[in-house]
């Protein structure tokens, strides 16, 4: 039996999660997908329920994720801080635990 290509588009976030997930169990993206079609093509349908209720409470928070982390990137360009280093985020926190100590 000859192979074929496809090609997907997919949520950067959810591809780099379930790579790290496929390569804890042995797998490549392409045989986690082939894994996939062929309990899909076994069981005559999806391989797995399908419920909104499941799914809404993870598309909720990584909304809110999103939502937040937009809003802290705008305020850094506001602040001004928005080209700070870790290194300078760093010593940042060093200061000030040490004016922390020096006022207990």
């Amino acid at each position: 039996m000859g192979q074929t290509n496809i090609s997907i588009r997919i949520d950067e976030d959810i591809k780099k999660d379930a790579e790290i997930l496929f390569a804890k169990l042995g797998l490549t993206m392409s045989a986690a997908t082939n894994v996939f079609y062929r309990q899909a093509v076994r069981t005559q349908g999806i391989p797995f329920p399908l419920t909104a209720v499941d799914i809404e409470p993870q598309v909720q928070a990584r909304k809110a994720f999103g939502e937040a982390f937009r809003a802290a990137q705008e305020q850094s360009v506001i602040n001004g801080t928005d080209k700070i280093t870790l290194d300078e985020i760093n010593a940042i926190i060093a200061d000030c635990r040490r004016e922390t100590r020096a006022l207990e």
